[in-house]
C-alpha cells in the first residue's frame, strides 16, 4: 500500500484513498503538470482543508504524497539520489496552499534541501469551494513556478503569478536542462578534491559567544589544515557562536538548514565538525544533511591510518580506531538488525549489532596485548640504553612545527618531512654527538626520540592507543620542547602541550624550549617571544639558523639531567 507522509492527523479513511489514488496519476515528461491533475490536487485539498504536495520523477510518475507544506513533507535529504555539483535531484514538487500568496521562503528552502527540478504552487481561488456530483471542487487560482539558479546570491527565482494554462505550456525538460547547464559552469569553477575519489569538504565549527574573532578563525582554519592533511578539499566552512552545543545537532536548527543549503550548492559529499560529536548527533546531522558526517577526532585517525608505516605505528593507529568505533555502532539501520535471512536465522536470534560488537572487542583485546607486548620491548630498549649511560631527549611540539626537519638536520635522519599535520607519526631514534672531540662524545652524547605531534584537544583515545609510543615521553632525561614561531597561535600551541604534557602519568624531565622557523617572522614577534621566554633558543632548522647555540644548550641539559 502507498504510504501518504505529513500531517496525517485527524484524516478519514476516505481522504486516505483519496490521496493514495494520486500514485496512479501521470504526467507527459515535458509537462510541468497536466491541468487535470492540477485540479484533481487541488480538490483533494480543498476537501482535506489542507496543503498537498506530489513529488514526481522526470518520468512523470508520482513518487510521494504528503499533507502539508513542501517543509513538512520533503523527502529525506538520505533517499534523494546524489549526482554531484551540476545535476539536480530528478523529483518535481507541485503542492497547493489555501492562500493566495507565492511560496514561503521555507518553501523555497525546502526546494533547496532536495535540490527539486521545479516546485510549482498553487493557489486555490479566494472565492471558496463547490461541491459537485459528491466530491470537492477547488477553483484553482494563481500558481507560482519556481527554480534554484547557479547563483550563490539569489539561490532561487520564483516567476510572478500565472495562470494553469501557462503552467501546462511550460516546457518542462528544456528548463531543466537550462538550469543543470548553468549548475555545470559552476561546478567548473568551484575547487576540486586533489586526488582521485577525494572528499568535498564542508567544514563546521562552533565556537563560544566569548571566543574572540581572530582565535575563532584559527579553529577554523586548524580544521581546514586537517581536512587537507587527509586528502580532502574544503570547499567552504561555515562557523557558529552559541553559548553551549545544541544535544541533537551541535549547531542550531537555522544553521543546519544553512549547511544542507551549503551541501546541495557546493554539491559537496563530506561535513567535518571541529569536534567530537556523539552518534546520536552524527546520526541526526547526516539525516537532515544527507551526506557523511565526521568529527575531528575521525579526521585525524584517518590521518594517522595514512602517515603509519611500521607495524607498531599501525598497530596503534588501528587500536584508537576500534576504540572509537565501537560506541557508535548502535544506531546504524536496518543493515544491523539481523544475522541473516534464510533457515535457521530468523526468530529473534543474535542482531548483527551484538555480532560486530563482540567482534570488535576480541579485536580490542588482542590489539591490547599487542601494545603491551610493544610496551615491554620499548621499555627494554630504554632499559639498555639507560644502562649504557647514554641520557635520552624527547623531541616534542605542536604538530607541522618542525620537529623531524631539525631531527634530520642533527643526526642526518632521513625522516619524511612535508608542511602538513601529522606528517610522521611513527617515532624515531637517533643518536646525536655534541661535540667533534672524541674523548668527550661519550660525554656529551644522547638520544633524540622524534614523537607524535600534539593538538589541541588531543583526542583521549589517541593518548591511550599510542601510550607505548608516548611513554619515550614520560620515561625521556627531557624534552626539546619545538614551537613554530611564525604560526599566529603559537602562544595557544605552548598551552595546549604542556597540558598534554601534564596530563601525562609521569612528569617528564626538564624541557628545553626551542622557537623555530625564525626566518618567516618579523622583528617584532621575535622580540616579544625573547622578552616572555628569555630562557627559549631560537633557530631556524631548515636554513640551519641558531643550530651552534642549540647544540651548546643540549650540552648544558645533557650535563644537566646527568648530573
Amino acid at each position: 500500500m502507498e504510504a501518504i507522509f505529513g500531517q496525517l492527523q485527524g484524516l478519514k479513511s476516505s481522504q486516505l484513498k483519496q490521496l493514495r489514488r494520486l500514485y496512479h496519476q501521470r504526467v507527459p515528461p515535458n509537462c510541468v503538470v497536466t491541468p487535470e491533475l492540477t485540479q484533481r490536487l487541488a480538490a483533494v485539498s480543498a476537501d482535506l482543508q489542507e496543503s498537498v504536495c506530489l513529488y514526481l520523477n522526470r518520468r512523470g510518475q508520482v513518487v510521494r504524497v504528503g499533507v502539508g507544506t513542501p517543509m513538512q513533507t520533503q523527502i529525506p535529504p538520505l533517499d534523494l539520489p546524489r549526482y554531484g555539483a551540476e545535476r539536480l535531484s530528478g523529483i518535481r514538487c507541485i503542492a497547493t496552499t489555501l492562500k493566495v500568496q507565492p511560496p514561503k521562503e521555507s518553501d523555497l528552502a525546502a526546494m533547496a534541501l532536495q535540490r527539486l527540478d521545479v516546485m510549482a504552487l498553487v493557489t486555490l481561488s479566494g472565492s471558496g469551494f463547490e461541491r459537485r456530483g459528491g466530491g470537492a471542487t477547488g477553483y484553482v487560482g494563481q500558481v507560482y513556478l519556481a527554480h534554484l539558479t547557479a547563483q550563490p546570491d539569489a539561490p532561487w527565482t520564483v516567476s510572478v503569478a500565472q495562470s494553469l494554462d501557462w503552467l501546462a505550456e511550460q516546457d518542462f525538460l528544456a528548463l531543466v536542462d537550462e538550469i543543470e547547464a548553468a549548475f555545470a559552469k559552476l561546478a567548473m569553477r568551484l575547487p576540486h578534491a586533489d586526488t582521485a575519489g577525494g572528499d568535498r569538504v564542508l567544514a563546521v565549527s562552533l565556537v563560544s559567544q566569548d571566543s574572540s574573532d581572530p582565535q575563532a578563525q584559527r579553529i577554523l582554519a586548524e580544521v581546514q589544515r586537517l581536512v587537507e592533511s587527509a586528502g580532502g578539499t574544503v570547499l567552504e566552512a561555515v562557523q557558529q557562536k552559541r553559548s553551549h552545543p545544541h544535544p541533537q545537532t551541535v549547531i542550531g536548527a537555522g544553521k543546519v538548514r544553512e549547511v544542507a543549503l551549503k551541501v546541495q550548492t557546493l554539491g559537496a559529499n563530506l561535513v567535518v565538525f571541529d569536534r567530537d560529536l556523539s552518534p546520536v548527533q552524527i546520526r541526526n546531522l547526516e539525516a537532515q544533511l544527507g551526506v557523511r558526517v565526521v568529527d575531528r577526532t575521525e579526521v585525524i585517525l584517518d590521518i594517522f591510518a595514512q602517515r603509519a608505516q611500521t607495524r607498531a605505528g599501525k598497530l596503534q593507529v588501528e587500536l584508537a580506531q576500534l576504540e572509537y568505533l565501537l560506541p557508535r555502532l548502535t544506531g546504524r539501520g536496518q543493515a544491523m538488525s539481523r544475522l541473516g535471512g534464510g533457515i535457521g536465522t530468523r526468530g529473534p536470534g543474535e542482531t548483527q549489532l551484538e555480532t560486530e560488537r563482540r567482534t570488535i572487542q576480541r579485536r580490542l583485546n588482542r590489539l591490547q596485548k599487542e601494545v603491551d607486548h610493544l610496551q615491554a620491548h620499548r621499555s627494554r630498549l630504554r632499559q639498555k640504553r639507560q644502562n649504557q649511560g647514554v641520557p635520552s631527549i624527547a623531541v616534542v611540539g605542536y604538530t607541522n612545527a618542525g620537529k623531524s626537519t631539525l631531527l634530520n638536520v642533527l643526526t642526518n635522519a632521513e625522516v619524511y618531512t612535508a608542511d602538513q599535520l601529522f606528517a610522521t607519526l611513527d617515532p624515531t631514534t637517533r643518536r646525536l654527538n655534541l661535540t667533534a672531540d672524541q674523548a668527550d662524545q661519550d660525554l656529551h652524547s644522547l638520544v633524540l626520540v622524534d614523537t607524535v605531534g600534539f593538538i589541541h584537544e588531543l583526542p583521549p583515545s589517541l593518548l591511550d592507543a599510542f601510550r607505548a609510543t608516548l611513554e619515550e615521553v614520560t620515561e625521556a632525561d627531557g624534552l626539546l620542547h619545538v614551537v613554530d614561531l611564525s604560526h599566529p597561535a603559537w602562544r595557544e600551541h605552548i598551552e595546549s602541550v604542556e597540558q598534554i604534557l601534564a596530563e601525562m602519568p609521569t612528569v617528564p624531565g626538564p624541557a628545553l624550549l626551542v622557537f623555530n622557523k625564525i626566518d618567516q617572522v618579523d622583528s617584532s614577534s621575535l622580540e616579544l617571544a625573547k622578552r616572555l621566554f628569555p630562557q627559549a633558543v631560537f633557530i631556524a632548522a631548515q636554513e640551519r639558523l641558531g643550530l651552534s647555540t642549540l647544540r651548546q644548550r643540549l650540552v648544558q641539559l645533557v650535563t644537566y639531567v646527568t648530573s
